[in-house]
């Protein structure tokens, strides 16, 4: 008998393309095809102007937790700057307690782009790294009833978290890096990380498991583009996703959605092929997520980087999800 294939499916709300209003009814219509579970981006700017939106999560994901109960959700979210992890902590406690067993938290260490609006200096990436952690810690702490008090690169007097969910909610790591995969191991509770080819992917998930992952969750988030042909599904995911093609060295500095429009200029439509799944054909993309389940991913959230997306959560609901779960 050959191994059997399973894997939970779901639906990316990308908030930086769509209205929350709009991505509210897209999740109804994922629950509706058979989607299991939904990820929330988490911006305070789009990666470009073409997107255009940038709804706040946190106000969205009470109403879409209510209005598909059967969906299972998770949010990426950077403490440290733009949020105090207190707040983060409450917030996430406070979704646990009102839907549990039905909330993860996913944490990075962030985006220029999102978190620069504060104004405080943007550290380098280790600094960053550092934060990250230490919001880890308070927000474990705060989630065990501790009085919290903390001096170090983010600051926390006397902070007390009174409502706690009686499950708390697992904190998984972001990572797009090797070397982020292998530190993450070591304190998350799982693993999120971005599509790419099979050989690179491998290398992610072997750097966690080593880092002290084996055996935690993991999340791969898919960028694809579907359309009913290859060239329209090619020319709509340059038209929406062109600027989210480079290094991390880049996506993580760039502070503005002008600035990723004028560094996207440059970027010919086939460079996509390397960095988003582009197909018209169905079969085509099981035989892609077969390989990621292969790899042991336990979570596959599917981002259509085109603006269709009625269209492909019915043919995905349709052809896809029923040939992998």
């Amino acid at each position: 008998m050959g191994i059997i294939l399973m894997a939970n499916i779901g639906y990316h709300a990308s908030h930086e393309q769509f209205k929350p209003s709009e991505l509210l009814k897209y999740a109804q219509m994922a629950e509706q095809a058979g989607f299991t579970h939904a990820l929330s981006s988490d911006h305070f700017h789009p990666w470009s102007e073409n997107q255009g939106q940038s709804g706040f999560a946190w106000s969205w994901l009470g109403a879409a937790m209510q209005a598909t109960p059967t969906l299972s959700y998770r949010v990426v979210c950077a403490p440290g700057q733009r949020y105090h992890p207190a707040i983060i902590a409450q917030a996430a406690a406070t979704l646990a307690e009102m839907f549990p067993q039905r909330f993860w938290l996913t944490v990075g260490s962030g985006q220029a782009l999102n978190e620069y609006i504060t104004g405080e200096h943007w550290p380098v990436k280790s600094d960053r790294n550092t934060r990250l952690k230490e919001c880890v810690d308070v927000i474990r702490a705060l989630w065990a009833g501790e009085t919290v008090t903390h001096h170090g690169l983010i600051c926390v007097e006397e902070a007390k978290l009174y409502t706690r969910p009686q499950i708390l909610p697992l904190i998984i790591g972001a990572a797009v890096t090797v070397e982020t995969a292998e530190w993450l191991g070591s304190w998350a509770d799982g693993l999120i990380t971005t599509s790419r080819s099979p050989e690179k992917l491998k290398k992610v998930v072997d750097a966690f498991r080593r880092g002290g992952g084996e055996g935690k969750p993991m999340i791969l988030k898919v960028q694809l583009s579907y359309e009913r042909d290859e060239q329209t599904a090619l020319q709509k995911a340059h038209q929406q996703w062109r600027n989210n093609i480079f290094k991390n060295i880049v996506m993580t500095e760039l502070r503005s959605p002008q600035q990723f429009d004028a560094v996207g200029e440059f970027v010919q439509p086939k460079e996509l092929y390397e960095h988003v799944r582009i197909s018209a054909d169905p079969q085509q993309h099981i035989e892609w997520l077969k390989k990621d389940i292969e790899l042991g991913f336990d979570e596959l959230i599917l981002h259509n980087v085109n603006r269709e997306q009625q269209q492909f959560i019915e043919v995905f609901g349709e052809k896809v999800i029923p040939a992998l779960v």
